[in-house]
């Protein structure tokens, strides 16, 4: 699924994040203009093909994460990575809120060195946002793992779970009012 995204939108770029549960993230950057797909799912275990329940449990070593495709000319990496830094508290270890547990680990998948640099240097200007020491993790990119099908827009789907209601909109309002440039119309 996430190949044939980039094979049939070459000039697509992808920025593979975790910072908490990934109806969050998901939620958050299908608002942002340049965002083309957001794919939710797991990387960073050790076990093929996991499934949320094995997550979950904490045995896998996977995150939760998505997968962010963006036009570059309309979205830049620095302007993706400031929302990531915005929108989770990369100051708590292996948890966001009340989800805890290493699958909710503030994370950044880089897949070659170039985007190492873009992911070190939006660590760095993290800093400037939070008084305790970031603990996200910059990895090399893994197996990305799709997540189920109904984990998939879950905030599209279900506006009204009391999940959605008590997290994942409170962060969706934060975005548009502290970027209400970036959004899509």
């Amino acid at each position: 699924m996430n190949e044939t995204i980039l094979k049939n939108h070459p000039t697509l770029e992808r920025a593979t994040l975790g910072g908490g549960c990934f109806w969050c993230l998901e939620a958050v950057y299908q608002q942002i203009s340049g965002v083309s797909a957001v794919v939710s799912g797991y990387a960073g275990g050790g076990m093929p093909n996991p499934d949320y329940e094995s997550v979950c449990s904490g045995q896998t070593g996977h995150a939760e994460i998505v997968d962010v495709y963006f036009d570059p000319t309309v979205v830049s990496y620095r302007d993706l990575l400031e929302i990531f830094f915005v929108i989770h508290d990369p100051t708590t270890l292996n948890y966001q809120g009340n989800d805890h547990g290493t699958q909710y680990r503030s994370v950044m998948f880089y897949a070659d060195d170039s985007q190492k640099q873009l992911f070190e240097a939006a660590i760095d200007r993290a800093r400037d946002l939070w008084s305790g020491q970031i603990v996200t993790e910059l990895s090399p990119a893994t197996e990305f793992w799709v997540g189920e099908e109904y984990h998939q827009d879950f905030f599209a789907k279900n506006p009204l779970q009391g999940y959605c209601n008590a997290v994942v909109a409170p962060k969706m309002a934060k975005v548009r009012k502290a970027f209400t440039g970036y959004l899509k119309p």
